[in-house]
C-alpha cells in the first residue's frame, strides 16, 4: 500500500526483445543476411598483440564501419553516439556494444 506522497515503483523487469523492434524490411537486416564475417576473427588473429589492451573485435569493427558507410556517418565519435542510440544498429552489432564501449571510449576522453 502506498503512503501519501509515495509513487508506485516501476516494474523491475521488462519483457523486451531487440529482435522485435527492428522491422523485417530494415536495410540492416538485408545486410546481415549477406555479410558473413565469421572467419574475420580467425583470419586476423596473427595480427593481434598478446600484450597490452585487448584488440577491437574485427567483426564488430567491420559491422560498425558498414553502418557508418550505409548511413553516411563519417565521424567515429558520431558513429559511437549513433550506435548507443539506434536499436537497429545495436541489432546489427549483435548486442556487443559493451565491448565497443570498453575498448574505444578512452579514445575520446582527452
Amino acid at each position: 500500500m502506498l503512503r501519501p506522497g509515495q509513487e508506485a515503483q516501476a516494474a523491475l523487469f521488462y519483457d523486451f526483445s531487440l529482435e522485435d523492434h527492428v522491422p523485417q524490411n530494415h536495410l540492416l537486416r538485408s545486410i546481415d543476411r549477406f555479410v558473413d564475417l565469421s572467419s574475420a576473427r580467425a583470419y586476423l588473429a596473427d595480427f593481434h598483440s598478446h600484450t597490452g589492451r585487448p584488440s577491437v573485435d574485427p567483426e564488430l569493427l567491420i559491422r560498425m564501419l558498414l553502418v557508418g558507410y550505409c548511413f553516411g556517418i563519417r565521424s567515429e565519435r558520431r558513429l559511437c553516439e549513433e550506435v548507443h542510440l539506434n536499436l537497429a544498429y545495436r541489432w546489427l552489432l549483435t548486442f556487443r556494444t559493451d565491448l565497443f564501449t570498453a575498448v574505444w571510449s578512452p579514445r575520446y576522453l582527452h
